[in-house]
Protein backbone atom coordinates (compact mmCIF):
# COMPACT_ATOMS: atom_id res chain seq x y z
CA UNK A 1 0.00 0.00 0.00
CA UNK A 2 2.82 2.41 0.83
CA UNK A 3 4.37 1.88 -2.59
CA UNK A 4 1.05 2.65 -4.30
CA UNK A 5 0.62 5.80 -2.21
CA UNK A 6 4.18 6.88 -2.97
CA UNK A 7 3.64 6.36 -6.70
CA UNK A 8 0.49 8.48 -6.55
CA UNK A 9 1.62 11.35 -4.36
CA UNK A 10 5.44 11.64 -4.46
CA UNK A 11 5.60 12.67 -8.16
CA UNK A 12 2.75 15.15 -7.60
CA UNK A 13 4.51 16.76 -4.63
CA UNK A 14 7.87 16.75 -6.38
CA UNK A 15 6.78 18.44 -9.63
CA UNK A 16 4.58 21.00 -7.84
CA UNK A 17 7.47 21.79 -5.48
CA UNK A 18 9.79 22.10 -8.49
CA UNK A 19 7.48 24.69 -10.07
CA UNK A 20 7.00 26.45 -6.74
CA UNK A 21 10.75 26.73 -6.23
CA UNK A 22 11.28 27.94 -9.80
CA UNK A 23 8.67 30.65 -9.26
CA UNK A 24 9.99 31.73 -5.88
CA UNK A 25 13.61 31.93 -7.02
CA UNK A 26 12.76 33.74 -10.24
CA UNK A 27 13.99 31.02 -12.60
CA UNK A 28 10.47 31.21 -14.04
CA UNK A 29 8.63 34.51 -13.84
CA UNK A 30 5.58 33.51 -11.80
CA UNK A 31 3.60 36.53 -12.99
CA UNK A 32 4.07 35.75 -16.68
CA UNK A 33 3.22 32.09 -17.24
CA UNK A 34 0.52 32.56 -19.89
CA UNK A 35 2.64 30.87 -22.56
CA UNK A 36 3.29 27.83 -20.36
CA UNK A 37 -0.39 27.76 -19.47
CA UNK A 38 -1.30 27.78 -23.18
CA UNK A 39 1.05 24.86 -23.86
CA UNK A 40 -0.71 22.80 -21.18
CA UNK A 41 -4.31 23.84 -21.89
CA UNK A 42 -4.24 23.94 -25.70
CA UNK A 43 -1.74 21.21 -26.58
CA UNK A 44 -0.67 18.76 -23.84
CA UNK A 45 -3.96 18.15 -22.07
CA UNK A 46 -6.15 17.99 -25.23
CA UNK A 47 -3.78 15.46 -26.80
CA UNK A 48 -3.78 13.37 -23.62
CA UNK A 49 -7.58 13.52 -23.27
CA UNK A 50 -8.15 12.59 -26.92
CA UNK A 51 -5.83 9.58 -26.84
CA UNK A 52 -7.20 8.35 -23.49
CA UNK A 53 -10.79 8.31 -24.78
CA UNK A 54 -10.17 7.39 -28.44
CA UNK A 55 -8.08 4.32 -27.59
CA UNK A 56 -10.60 2.98 -25.04
CA UNK A 57 -13.11 0.44 -26.30
CA UNK A 58 -16.64 1.77 -26.23
CA UNK A 59 -17.83 -1.48 -24.64
CA UNK A 60 -15.30 -1.00 -21.83
CA UNK A 61 -16.55 2.54 -21.24
CA UNK A 62 -20.21 1.50 -21.24
CA UNK A 63 -19.52 -1.44 -18.92
CA UNK A 64 -18.41 1.07 -16.31
CA UNK A 65 -21.64 3.04 -16.31
CA UNK A 66 -21.91 2.91 -12.48
CA UNK A 67 -18.54 4.70 -12.30
CA UNK A 68 -19.71 7.20 -14.91
CA UNK A 69 -22.89 7.77 -12.89
CA UNK A 70 -21.20 8.03 -9.50
CA UNK A 71 -18.42 10.36 -10.68
CA UNK A 72 -20.90 12.55 -12.57
CA UNK A 73 -23.19 12.92 -9.55
CA UNK A 74 -20.39 13.43 -7.04
CA UNK A 75 -18.46 15.96 -9.11
CA UNK A 76 -21.44 18.00 -10.25
CA UNK A 77 -23.27 17.68 -6.93
CA UNK A 78 -20.27 18.90 -4.97
CA UNK A 79 -19.51 21.57 -7.59
CA UNK A 80 -23.01 23.07 -7.58
CA UNK A 81 -23.40 22.94 -3.80
CA UNK A 82 -19.99 24.52 -3.20
CA UNK A 83 -20.63 27.21 -5.79
CA UNK A 84 -23.98 28.09 -4.20
CA UNK A 85 -22.41 28.07 -0.72
CA UNK A 86 -19.65 30.46 -1.82
CA UNK A 87 -22.06 32.78 -3.63
CA UNK A 88 -24.88 32.95 -1.09
CA UNK A 89 -23.30 32.23 2.28
CA UNK A 90 -19.87 33.80 1.73
CA UNK A 91 -20.86 36.47 -0.83
CA UNK A 92 -18.04 35.58 -3.24
CA UNK A 93 -18.11 36.75 -6.86
CA UNK A 94 -18.91 34.28 -9.62
CA UNK A 95 -15.31 33.65 -10.73
CA UNK A 96 -14.06 33.06 -7.19
CA UNK A 97 -16.96 30.70 -6.42
CA UNK A 98 -16.43 28.78 -9.67
CA UNK A 99 -12.69 28.30 -9.12
CA UNK A 100 -13.27 27.14 -5.55
CA UNK A 101 -16.04 24.79 -6.68
CA UNK A 102 -13.74 23.23 -9.29
CA UNK A 103 -10.93 22.85 -6.76
CA UNK A 104 -13.26 21.05 -4.34
CA UNK A 105 -15.29 19.06 -6.87
CA UNK A 106 -12.80 17.79 -9.48
CA UNK A 107 -10.17 15.23 -8.41
CA UNK A 108 -6.69 15.06 -9.93
CA UNK A 109 -7.36 12.50 -12.66
CA UNK A 110 -4.79 14.00 -15.03
CA UNK A 111 -1.76 13.25 -12.82
CA UNK A 112 -2.68 10.97 -9.90
CA UNK A 113 -5.19 8.51 -11.39
CA UNK A 114 -2.91 6.64 -13.79
CA UNK A 115 -0.33 5.40 -11.25
CA UNK A 116 -2.95 4.57 -8.60
CA UNK A 117 -5.32 2.63 -10.87
CA UNK A 118 -2.46 0.80 -12.61
CA UNK A 119 -0.86 -0.25 -9.33
CA UNK A 120 -4.11 -1.32 -7.65
CA UNK A 121 -6.12 -2.80 -10.49
CA UNK A 122 -3.76 -3.28 -13.44
CA UNK A 123 -3.29 -1.50 -16.77
CA UNK A 124 -6.41 -3.18 -18.19
CA UNK A 125 -8.52 -0.85 -16.01
CA UNK A 126 -7.07 2.39 -17.38
CA UNK A 127 -10.35 2.89 -19.24
CA UNK A 128 -11.66 3.93 -15.81
CA UNK A 129 -9.23 6.84 -15.88
CA UNK A 130 -10.55 7.74 -19.33
CA UNK A 131 -14.09 7.77 -17.90
CA UNK A 132 -13.06 10.07 -15.05
CA UNK A 133 -11.15 12.39 -17.38
CA UNK A 134 -14.08 12.56 -19.80
CA UNK A 135 -16.59 13.33 -17.02
CA UNK A 136 -14.37 16.05 -15.57
CA UNK A 137 -13.71 17.60 -18.98
CA UNK A 138 -17.32 17.55 -20.14
CA UNK A 139 -19.19 18.55 -16.97
CA UNK A 140 -17.50 20.86 -14.38
CA UNK A 141 -14.76 22.18 -16.69
CA UNK A 142 -17.02 23.76 -19.36
CA UNK A 143 -19.28 25.18 -16.65
CA UNK A 144 -16.30 26.81 -14.94
CA UNK A 145 -15.03 28.22 -18.23
CA UNK A 146 -18.49 29.61 -19.03
CA UNK A 147 -18.73 31.30 -15.62
CA UNK A 148 -15.27 32.80 -16.08
CA UNK A 149 -16.28 34.01 -19.54
CA UNK A 150 -19.43 35.65 -18.12
CA UNK A 151 -17.38 37.40 -15.46
CA UNK A 152 -14.78 38.66 -17.92
CA UNK A 153 -14.93 42.44 -18.53
CA UNK A 154 -15.83 43.31 -22.11
CA UNK A 155 -13.29 46.13 -22.26
CA UNK A 156 -11.05 48.17 -20.03
CA UNK A 157 -13.06 51.08 -18.59
CA UNK A 158 -9.85 53.05 -18.02
CA UNK A 159 -8.74 52.74 -21.63
CA UNK A 160 -8.70 56.14 -23.37
CA UNK A 161 -8.91 54.51 -26.79
CA UNK A 162 -11.93 52.46 -25.80
CA UNK A 163 -13.66 55.50 -24.32
CA UNK A 164 -12.89 57.60 -27.40
CA UNK A 165 -14.15 54.87 -29.68
CA UNK A 166 -17.43 54.54 -27.76
CA UNK A 167 -17.90 58.31 -27.86
CA UNK A 168 -17.28 58.38 -31.62
CA UNK A 169 -19.54 55.53 -32.65
CA UNK A 170 -22.10 55.88 -29.87
CA UNK A 171 -22.77 53.54 -26.98
CA UNK A 172 -23.42 49.97 -28.01
CA UNK A 173 -26.55 48.34 -26.67
CA UNK A 174 -25.83 46.12 -23.71
CA UNK A 175 -26.24 42.45 -24.65
CA UNK A 176 -29.08 40.59 -23.00
CA UNK A 177 -28.42 38.06 -20.27
CA UNK A 178 -29.40 35.23 -22.63
CA UNK A 179 -26.96 36.49 -25.27
CA UNK A 180 -24.18 36.69 -22.71
CA UNK A 181 -24.87 33.15 -21.48
CA UNK A 182 -24.99 31.71 -25.01
CA UNK A 183 -21.79 33.52 -25.99
CA UNK A 184 -19.97 32.40 -22.84
CA UNK A 185 -21.15 28.80 -23.32
CA UNK A 186 -20.00 28.89 -26.94
CA UNK A 187 -16.55 30.12 -25.96
CA UNK A 188 -16.27 27.50 -23.21
CA UNK A 189 -17.38 24.60 -25.42
CA UNK A 190 -14.96 25.60 -28.18
CA UNK A 191 -11.91 25.13 -25.97
CA UNK A 192 -9.57 22.28 -27.04
CA UNK A 193 -9.72 20.80 -23.53
CA UNK A 194 -13.49 20.32 -23.94
CA UNK A 195 -13.54 19.27 -27.60
CA UNK A 196 -10.72 16.70 -27.32
CA UNK A 197 -12.57 14.11 -25.17
CA UNK A 198 -15.74 14.63 -27.23
CA UNK A 199 -13.93 13.73 -30.46
CA UNK A 200 -12.14 10.92 -28.65
CA UNK A 201 -15.42 9.39 -27.48
CA UNK A 202 -16.84 9.70 -31.00
CA UNK A 203 -13.85 7.74 -32.32
CA UNK A 204 -14.39 5.11 -29.63
CA UNK A 205 -18.12 4.94 -30.40
CA UNK A 206 -17.48 4.52 -34.13
CA UNK A 207 -15.29 1.49 -33.51
CA UNK A 208 -12.54 3.01 -35.64
CA UNK A 209 -9.06 2.06 -34.47
CA UNK A 210 -6.82 5.08 -34.09
CA UNK A 211 -3.68 4.42 -36.20
CA UNK A 212 -0.63 3.57 -34.13
CA UNK A 213 1.36 6.39 -35.70
CA UNK A 214 -1.35 8.92 -34.80
CA UNK A 215 -1.68 7.59 -31.24
CA UNK A 216 2.10 7.59 -30.72
CA UNK A 217 2.39 11.12 -32.11
CA UNK A 218 -0.33 12.47 -29.82
CA UNK A 219 1.08 10.64 -26.81
CA UNK A 220 4.45 12.32 -27.44
CA UNK A 221 2.94 15.67 -26.44
CA UNK A 222 0.14 14.29 -24.28
CA UNK A 223 2.52 12.49 -21.95
CA UNK A 224 3.73 15.91 -20.76
CA UNK A 225 0.22 16.95 -19.66
CA UNK A 226 0.39 15.80 -16.06
CA UNK A 227 3.95 16.95 -15.43
CA UNK A 228 3.60 20.30 -17.18
CA UNK A 229 0.24 20.93 -15.51
CA UNK A 230 1.74 20.30 -12.08
CA UNK A 231 4.81 22.42 -12.87
CA UNK A 232 2.68 25.38 -13.96
CA UNK A 233 0.49 24.84 -10.91
CA UNK A 234 3.54 25.11 -8.67
CA UNK A 235 4.72 28.26 -10.44
CA UNK A 236 1.30 29.90 -10.07
CA UNK A 237 1.08 28.84 -6.41
CA UNK A 238 4.38 30.60 -5.73
CA UNK A 239 2.58 33.92 -6.31
CA UNK A 240 0.53 33.60 -3.13
CA UNK A 241 0.91 32.33 0.42
CA UNK A 242 -0.71 29.13 1.61
CA UNK A 243 -3.47 29.84 4.14
CA UNK A 244 -5.40 27.08 5.90
CA UNK A 245 -8.69 28.84 6.64
CA UNK A 246 -11.85 27.24 8.00
CA UNK A 247 -13.34 27.41 4.51
CA UNK A 248 -10.27 25.68 3.03
CA UNK A 249 -10.37 22.93 5.66
CA UNK A 250 -14.08 22.38 5.03
CA UNK A 251 -13.42 22.16 1.28
CA UNK A 252 -10.68 19.58 1.79
CA UNK A 253 -13.00 17.40 3.91
CA UNK A 254 -15.65 17.54 1.19
CA UNK A 255 -13.12 16.84 -1.56
CA UNK A 256 -11.15 14.04 0.11
CA UNK A 257 -13.79 12.35 2.26
CA UNK A 258 -17.36 13.24 1.30
CA UNK A 259 -16.88 12.54 -2.41
CA UNK A 260 -15.54 9.04 -1.76
CA UNK A 261 -18.40 8.26 0.63
CA UNK A 262 -20.96 9.57 -1.86
CA UNK A 263 -19.45 7.49 -4.68
CA UNK A 264 -19.70 4.40 -2.46
CA UNK A 265 -23.36 5.07 -1.62
CA UNK A 266 -24.27 5.59 -5.29
CA UNK A 267 -22.56 2.34 -6.32
CA UNK A 268 -24.39 0.48 -3.55
CA UNK A 269 -27.69 2.04 -4.63
CA UNK A 270 -27.30 0.73 -8.22
CA UNK A 271 -25.97 -2.67 -7.08
CA UNK A 272 -22.59 -2.19 -8.74
CA UNK A 273 -20.07 -5.01 -8.50
CA UNK A 274 -17.37 -4.95 -5.84
CA UNK A 275 -14.65 -4.18 -8.41
CA UNK A 276 -16.61 -1.29 -9.92
CA UNK A 277 -17.36 0.07 -6.44
CA UNK A 278 -13.70 -0.06 -5.46
CA UNK A 279 -12.67 1.71 -8.68
CA UNK A 280 -15.29 4.45 -8.21
CA UNK A 281 -14.35 5.10 -4.58
CA UNK A 282 -10.60 5.27 -5.31
CA UNK A 283 -11.22 7.68 -8.21
CA UNK A 284 -13.39 9.90 -6.00
CA UNK A 285 -10.83 9.79 -3.17
CA UNK A 286 -8.03 11.30 -5.26
CA UNK A 287 -6.84 14.78 -4.18
CA UNK A 288 -8.02 17.97 -5.85
CA UNK A 289 -6.94 18.56 -9.43
CA UNK A 290 -5.07 21.53 -10.85
CA UNK A 291 -7.50 22.56 -13.61
CA UNK A 292 -8.87 25.43 -11.50
CA UNK A 293 -5.43 27.01 -11.21
CA UNK A 294 -4.84 26.72 -14.96
CA UNK A 295 -8.31 28.09 -15.78
CA UNK A 296 -7.91 30.97 -13.34
CA UNK A 297 -4.50 31.82 -14.74
CA UNK A 298 -5.95 31.88 -18.27
CA UNK A 299 -8.51 34.50 -17.22
CA UNK A 300 -6.29 36.45 -14.79
CA UNK A 301 -8.53 35.25 -11.95
CA UNK A 302 -6.36 33.63 -9.30
CA UNK A 303 -8.07 32.38 -6.15
CA UNK A 304 -5.94 32.18 -3.03
CA UNK A 305 -8.44 29.93 -1.27
CA UNK A 306 -8.83 27.60 -4.25
CA UNK A 307 -5.04 27.34 -4.53
CA UNK A 308 -4.71 26.63 -0.81
CA UNK A 309 -7.46 24.01 -1.07
CA UNK A 310 -5.52 22.16 -3.78
CA UNK A 311 -2.33 22.17 -1.70
CA UNK A 312 -4.12 21.08 1.49
CA UNK A 313 -6.10 18.39 -0.34
CA UNK A 314 -2.92 16.92 -1.83
CA UNK A 315 -1.19 16.90 1.57
CA UNK A 316 -4.22 15.48 3.41
CA UNK A 317 -4.65 12.76 0.77
CA UNK A 318 -1.55 11.07 2.19
CA UNK A 319 -3.95 9.98 4.95
CA UNK A 320 -7.34 9.80 3.22
CA UNK A 321 -6.11 8.06 0.08
CA UNK A 322 -4.17 5.59 2.24
CA UNK A 323 -7.41 4.74 4.08
CA UNK A 324 -9.29 4.35 0.78
CA UNK A 325 -6.57 2.07 -0.61
CA UNK A 326 -6.55 -0.05 2.56
CA UNK A 327 -10.34 -0.33 2.35
CA UNK A 328 -10.12 -1.39 -1.32
CA UNK A 329 -7.95 -4.38 -0.38
CA UNK A 330 -10.66 -5.73 1.92
CA UNK A 331 -13.95 -4.72 0.28
CA UNK A 332 -15.66 -7.58 -1.48
CA UNK A 333 -12.77 -9.88 -0.72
Amino acid sequence: MLSVLALALAPTFFVMALGYGAGKTGHINNFHVKELNTVVMSYCLPASLFVATATSKWSDLIAQWPILLSLSITMMGVYVLWYVYQRWARRQNSSEAALQALAVGQPNYAAAAFPVITALFGAEHLSTVAVGIAVGSLLPSPLTLALLELDRPTDNPHSINAATHRHAVGARPKPTALTQIVTAAGHALSKPIVLAPVFGMLVSLSGWHLPNVAAASLREIGVAAGGMGLLVTGVVLSQSRFRLTLNTAFGVCVSNIAQALLAFLICRAVNASADITRLAVIMAALPSGFFGILFGNSYDRLSGEANSTIIASTLFSALTLAIAIAWSYTYGG
